[in-house]
């Protein structure tokens, strides 16, 4: 009897585990579909309104996105730069390897046997290093390979198929064997390796740029803007890349379909020169991928991705070329308006100059004033803000570039509490010239003002608590204020006024309160 009793409260306590568990392992995996859920580019996304007829608004079932941590890192950056670096650096072309498509068939082939000259002496890892840390900045992103098809990173990757540019009787496929990369070039180092190493040592997040074509392997043609076209992609430019991938190709040179034995090998290389940067490079936060490559590819494109996120499942895939399988999204050369309507992550990418690679006209940089105004917009509505520059062909960078940020680092100095570690406040504005920003912890807002306010600052969003303290960032005395009528009315005496006006980028003000409903 007494056993029984035993046994019988021992199955009714083992039952009740059972539906706790249960109940448990319910609860997760509906937390985990909702996260899922959540992550999606805007409706109005661009990029993705190209290929929305084959690129399906919801990823496959067995498909899982970074987790919550690493959507939480990537917020926590707020300031990022963004380098391209290639052979495009050597000619000094304005928008990377963009310009190859304009050129001549001479031109075209003199480009790529530039990697012959390619020898940037002046480069060293840990110096551009020490100058992100001085700017303020926590993450680079870096161009592994552009369009242009050069790899600057240490592939094992060969590619079998090029153009011959000044083939007699005109352009014509060639065989080859090369890896074309900085390991044939005069420099012979591995670029990425060493700054993955230098800016683990500095606290970098790191982020790899890989762009989906490659104009110098053949086996990619005719896919996303390749010089070698085909009959085919006039008909259905979507199999390929965009709807405008024929009709906006510059000089293009008609050629036969790929075989299916050119399209494998194409999937094949592609998908492990991925995997060899996340394989050989260390732990990488994100992967700035590029370019859409189009329908008929996009079952093994997902395919690359899925094999991509077991190798490294924290790494933050860039939306572009795969839509709502990526992690994040980047609104490129503008700060949105408002607060994004998507739970998904977004980073600003906007040159400082005229474009995102090396830029020689020092009038084209845009100031220091810039970078600090776009970097709070972009904070204040709950985004990164990435500022893109480029070395030269030797491996330094522009002196303005360089003036600019490092100014932009002394700002930081003083103001960035109310950059790094906030978040976004429920009301981000006010007016024109005031930003707000929210500490993770909930205890403070943070008021910019982008133009300075002279010797009284007037906020109607923000109510003060009680007896608190309102400060302006890089002075200790407590500033005096009223809150009258909805109304928070800040004094700044005349010997804070006339030292803190020459700073002349934009002002912090640290309130302990609450913002109005």
């Amino acid at each position: 009897m007494i056993a029984n009793q035993i046994c019988q409260r021992f199955l009714a306590i083992a039952a009740c585990f059972v539906l706790l568990w249960g109940c448990k392992s319910t609860t997760k995996e509906a937390d985990i579909a909702e996260y899922e859920k959540g992550i999606r580019l805007p409706v109005n996304d661009t990029h993705l309104n190209h290929v929305k007829s084959y690129i399906e608004n919801d990823p496959d079932p067995d498909y899982r996105h970074a987790p919550p941590s690493a959507q939480e890192a990537f917020r926590d950056i707020k300031f990022a730069v963004r380098i391209h670096w290639g052979l495009y650096s050597i000619h000094e072309l304005n928008h990377e390897s963009w310009k190859f498509l304009e050129f001549s068939n001479e031109k075209k082939q003199a480009y790529l046997d530039s990697y012959k000259d390619f020898n940037p002496v002046d480069f060293n890892a840990d110096r551009w290093m020490e100058f992100f840390k001085r700017a303020g900045l926590r993450c680079f992103a870096f161009t592994t390979k552009h369009h242009d098809g050069f790899s600057m990173f240490d592939t094992r990757e060969v590619v079998r198929q090029r153009v011959n540019y000044l083939a007699p009787g005109g352009p014509a496929i060639e065989a080859c064997s090369t890896h074309f990369s900085v390991m044939e070039s005069p420099f012979r180092r591995d670029i990425v390796k060493e700054l993955c190493e230098a800016g683990r040592r500095a606290g970098m997040k790191i982020d790899l740029y890989f762009s989906h074509p490659d104009w110098y392997d053949a086996d990619f043609r005719p896919y996303a803007y390749h010089p070698l076209q085909t009959e085919d992609i006039k008909n259905n430019p979507s199999d390929y890349g965009d709807p405008y991938i024929f009709q906006d190709n510059k000089n293009k040179i008609m050629v036969p379909e790929p075989s299916e034995e050119e399209k494998q090998r194409m999937i094949s290389r592609h998908r492990n020169q991925l995997k060899e940067l996340l394989t050989n490079y260390g732990p990488i936060d994100m992967i700035c991928l590029d370019q859409y490559m189009g329908r008929n590819i996009w079952p093994e494109l997902k395919q690359t991705i899925k094999e991509l996120r077991k190798i490294q499942p924290n790494v933050m895939f860039r939306a572009r070329g795969i839509g709502n399988y990526g992690d994040y999204y980047t609104p490129e050369g503008f700060v949105p308006e408002s607060k994004e309507n998507t739970a998904m992550p977004w980073m600003v990418i906007y040159p400082l100059a005229s474009t995102f690679s090396y830029d020689k006209d020092g009038s084209n940089y845009k100031g220091t004033k810039w970078i600090v105004h776009n970097l709070v917009d972009a904070v204040s509505k709950g985004g990164n803000f990435m500022v893109g520059i480029g070395p030269d062909g030797r491996g330094n960078f522009h002196p303005k570039a360089v003036e600019q940020l490092d100014s932009t680092g002394v700002w930081l100095q003083t103001n960035g509490e109310g950059i790094f570690d906030t978040k976004a406040a429920e009301i981000w504005k006010e007016g024109d010239n005031i930003r707000y920003t929210q500490s993770k912890d909930g205890k403070h807002f943070y008021a910019f003002s982008l133009e300075w306010p002279g010797n009284q600052l007037e906020l109607k969003n923000i109510e003060p608590e009680k007896g608190s303290k309102i400060l302006l960032l890089g002075e200790q005395e407590p500033l005096e204020w009223t809150y009258e009528n909805g109304s928070l009315i800040i004094r700044i005496p005349d010997a804070i006024a006339e030292k803190a006006a020459q700073q002349g980028l934009a002002w912090t003000f640290k309130i302990v309160g609450k913002q109005k409903k």
